[in-house]
């Protein structure tokens, strides 16, 4: 079944599920700046908006707009940054 999450004092939320990919969670991001940490490799999928990361081992940060994906290896971290509303989708391996 569904899980929800709220991180960052409600700033950050979103919904866990699993489909035929594997677990998922789908979420929404007010304005802000944020670090997430994951265990398992991770895809994330920009589905409204637009987002700035910072991913581990870089020193760049890459803007992320609507329709884009990055991915974050397992056991890391990766900053990021927020000037409106965004939605995103994150698949995990």
């Amino acid at each position: 079944m569904f899980n929800t999450n709220e991180y960052f004092d409600g700033k950050v939320k979103s919904v866990s599920f699993n489909n035929n990919e594997g677990p998922a969670t789908i979420g929404v991001m007010a304005p802000g700046e944020y670090k997430f940490g994951t265990s398992k490799k991770e895809y994330m999928t920009v589905t409204s908006g637009k987002m700035t990361v910072k991913l581990p081992n870089t020193e760049e940060w890459q803007e992320i707009t609507t329709g884009n994906t990055f991915e974050v290896e397992a056991n890391s971290s990766f900053l990021v940054k927020v000037e409106d509303e965004i939605s995103y989708l994150c698949l995990y391996r």
